[in-house]
């Protein structure tokens, strides 16, 4: 597509007397509806196969018949056009179809503010003041509950049959409910390819968080095909390590450090939390288990009787905190922490500061399905030293790669 030369555009500056933008915008409108005007007429002397002043080349029995006015909405704003009829009725612009009324895209710019957090109100009023027309709120909630299929589609996608890591946790709202406002948590599920990318494998809106719901998104995960995974990275909730086993009884789970280590420091008083937190330091920066288990009895030994209940939680959850230790610094980096997760659930923040409460389910994963959309986009990079990390999980985990790579 051509565009102006810049003498040509010095000629229309000198030729109109612009004074402001939108005077440029006036003209441009003008200039947007001239075209189409001129594309319609182009579509009917295609269809009918004569111009419209060359009767003598007419060969079909059909013929013009005037226009019908049809008022469109465009990014210049609201413009009049004439569109051209033909006496038979066969004629259907593709230009502008027949019930088309807005060609300004601003159906994805909606979607798009939306995304970002406006609320209905704000987008509205936005709209007018961007483009001159008006579109309500109601109209606007219309629109967004138009990619409803789309979230649907992606929430049943076919996953990869293995994943390396795979991350869970969950993210607390408010949502209406016949007139009460309940408490409703987004289990988000955050995956890692065997070629070292993340995706968002899917976003479940149930209960308070719990196990029972979270072995429901473990099923739902292998009825979409994951087959495998090797190490699912958690937190602490109760009964979570049993419903992963139940679903992937081969799979490794790995308690994110960060969560232990905040659990435990909340019954640390100040005056002894940074000694205390150096200690600990000592045993998940341990270069095996078994220094890792020597460090954790000398800090029973020093701290265990002022806090049994953080080193008795270290020794109770053992189990899920150990695998940690059999892994180099590149597979360390990635499990140490749920971070990535955390990461995103900042994003989700960002765009949902501005709503107290949601007024249903549907508006709630409407909005995180939106941020993750434009999350997912910039995860474009694979981590770092993949090809170490994953000659690493080859070693560890005997058997169950080998056919992916």
């Amino acid at each position: 597509m051509s565009t102006l030369t810049k003498e040509q555009i010095k000629q229309l500056v000198r030729e109109n007397n612009f004074q402001s933008v939108s005077d440029i915008n006036e003209y441009l409108k003008d200039i947007f509806k001239d075209i189409i005007q001129e594309l319609l007429e182009a579509e009917l002397e295609a269809k009918l196969g004569y111009a419209k002043d060359d009767v003598e080349n007419k060969k079909t029995d059909n013929s013009r018949n005037g226009y019908t006015p049809k008022k469109i909405k465009s990014e210049f704003g609201e413009i009049d056009i004439q569109v051209p009829r033909d006496r038979k009725g066969e004629f259907q612009p593709k230009i502008i179809p027949k019930y088309q009324r807005n060609v300004s895209g601003i159906e994805e710019k909606v979607i798009a503010l939306y995304a970002r957090g406006m609320s209905t109100r704000d987008i509205s009023q936005q709209i007018e003041e961007l483009y001159g027309f008006s579109l309500s709120a109601e109209m606007v909630s219309k629109i967004t509950d138009r990619i409803a299929p789309e979230i649907k589609e992606w929430q049943q996608r076919p996953l990869e049959p293995i994943y390396s890591f795979v991350f869970m946790d969950a993210i607390h709202y408010k949502v209406k409910d016949d007139g009460r406002i309940i408490n409703r948590a987004a289990y988000v599920v955050l995956g890692v390819t065997i070629d070292g990318y993340k995706d968002i494998l899917g976003i479940w809106i149930g209960d308070n968080e719990s196990s029972k719901f979270w072995l429901g998104v473990l099923n739902d995960l292998k009825n979409r095909g994951v087959q495998d995974v090797l190490i699912f990275c958690v937190d602490g909730l109760t009964g979570l390590k049993e419903a992963i086993n139940a679903a992937y009884p081969k799979s490794e789970v790995q308690r994110c450090i960060i969560h232990q280590l905040r659990n435990s420091f909340k019954y640390v008083p100040y005056k002894d939390l940074k000694a205390f937190s150096n200690d600990f330091k000592e045993v998940y920066h341990a270069i095996n288990e078994e220094i890792a288990l020597e460090k954790l009895y000398e800090l029973k030994e020093k701290w265990g009787k002022e806090y049994p209940f953080v080193i008795r939680s270290w020794e109770n959850n053992w189990d899920v905190i150990s695998p940690f230790f059999k892994f180099p610094e590149e597979i360390r980096k990635i499990i140490y922490t749920t971070n990535i997760i955390e990461g995103l659930h900042r994003q989700f923040r960002k765009v949902t500061k501005t709503k107290t409460i949601f007024p249903t389910d549907s508006s709630l994963e409407k909005i995180l399905y939106l941020a993750s959309m434009n999350v997912v986009k910039k995860w474009t990079q694979r981590y770092k030293n993949w090809d170490r990390v994953l000659s690493q999980l080859v070693i560890q985990y005997p058997g169950r790669l080998e056919e992916y790579i």
